[in-house]
């Protein structure tokens, strides 16, 4: 309960700042006659009001108050009259502009305070002050140092306000990266889907031809194609439901099967086997240590090229998979021996730049295209690490 009247009290700036002049407004009221033997009881009571009450609203109109508060002090001055309690406001005054203003005011308002002490000092300069040797120089450093503290104050505000606006700003930044991170996230889902989906139908689609063609001669081998169809559609299956958990914000990320890499390209060169593409592996060199990302890249490059081939190569062909590992990149080659430039393109298919654009991500290189003499070939390099040179061979 206490704690929320301080909050609201501290709300309202007017109320803070006439809460804060009260002692003062108290001890003019109590002051001795000592000082107004000069000045009638409602001078001073007007000159002490004028001089106070301004400071109410100094945060909303610093530099208005103060030049009220100055105006007041010179018609002061005009009658003779020293100074009062209520001329602490020029102090007050002088630390708000200097504190929530520009630097420019700050500095005329040090100036007519520095001003309005040494027309004082010269007012009284005979009859008072006996007991100080220099009274404009005491005027001086405590008007200075009032100065010096509104200062520091309005440094150390904008300080903290240059930190808030650079932790929202990296706060925007934080939450665009995080959607730019999304958007490539469902990206990459779109080509995995594509990756999936081609490689999988294509197989079925041949599967489904052979066991058309079998089911009246060859019983047992339209059975095997079938039952092939049915393993791969079930793989399919479970690989969309993988990718397109993805997007479920209330799937757990648990469940998901890990994406396929090196140890899985012996399954998938028996499925496409299976599938009646007669396909040829061979690796050389000791396979280095890859990222899942660059695992997963060749795995797609492999699988792509193979499913071109079962896709257009024709009935006769054949596939050979070389997998080169070196020390600085790892070459991938995929040849058949199929129709090659005359194998028919729809122009719709997007397996052959999604391959350059997985590739490209880690600095690698792909060249595709019809082989001399008949065929088709796909050659990939992929950098092993992050700054691997790529050497001109496969630039195009």
């Amino acid at each position: 309960m206490v704690g929320r009247i301080w909050e609201r009290w501290r709300g309202n700036a007017a109320r803070v700042d006439a809460g804060f002049l009260l002692p003062f407004a108290l001890l003019s009221a109590f002051q001795t006659s000592d000082l107004t033997r000069n000045l009638p009881v409602p001078g001073y009571a007007a000159l002490t009001i004028g001089l106070l009450l301004p400071m109410v609203w100094r945060r909303r109109w610093p530099v208005p108050t103060f030049g009220i508060v100055a105006l007041v002090s010179l018609v002061q001055w005009c009658f003779h009259v020293t100074l009062l309690p209520a001329n602490v406001a020029v102090l007050i005054g002088l630390y708000t502009v200097t504190a929530y203003t520009t630097p420019w005011w700050g500095l005329s308002a040090l100036g007519v305070a520095q001003l309005g002490a040494l027309m004082e000092v010269i007012q009284v300069w005979a009859g008072g002050w006996k007991d100080i040797e220099n009274p404009w120089l005491f005027f001086a450093v405590i008007i200075f140092g009032v100065w010096i503290l509104g200062l520091h104050i309005r440094t150390r505000r904008e300080y903290l306000r240059s930190v808030e606006d650079r932790a929202e700003r990296l706060e925007r930044e934080r939450e665009n990266e995080l959607r730019m991170a999304r958007a490539g996230e469902r990206s990459r889902i779109a080509r995995e889907l594509h990756d999936v989906v081609a490689h999988n139908v294509s197989v079925i689609v041949v599967q489904a031809d052979g066991a058309s063609y079998a089911l009246d001669t060859d019983p047992v081998r339209a059975r095997q194609a079938l039952t092939a169809i049915s393993e791969t559609g079930r793989t399919a299956l479970g690989e969309m439901r993988r990718l397109l958990g993805v997007l479920r914000a209330d799937d757990d990320v648990s469940v998901y099967t890990p994406q396929p890499g090196l140890a899985q390209l012996g399954d998938l060169v028996d499925q496409v086997r299976h599938a009646g593409l007669p396909v040829d592996v061979q690796a050389s060199g000791d396979p280095p240590s890859l990222a899942e990302g660059r695992q997963l890249t060749i795995y797609r490059v492999v699988q792509e090229a193979l499913t071109n081939t079962l896709k257009h190569g024709g009935p006769e062909a054949t596939a050979r998979v070389r997998l080169g590992y070196g020390p600085d990149e790892v070459r991938v080659e995929i040849r058949d021996d199929g129709r090659g430039a005359a194998a028919s393109d729809d122009g719709r298919g997007h397996g052959l730049p999604g391959m350059r654009e997985r590739v490209g991500v880690y600095g690698g290189e792909v060249r595709a295209g019809p082989r001399v003499g008949g065929g088709f070939e796909v050659v990939a390099r992929i950098p092993v690490r992050e700054g691997a040179a790529m050497s001109g061979e496969g630039a195009r």
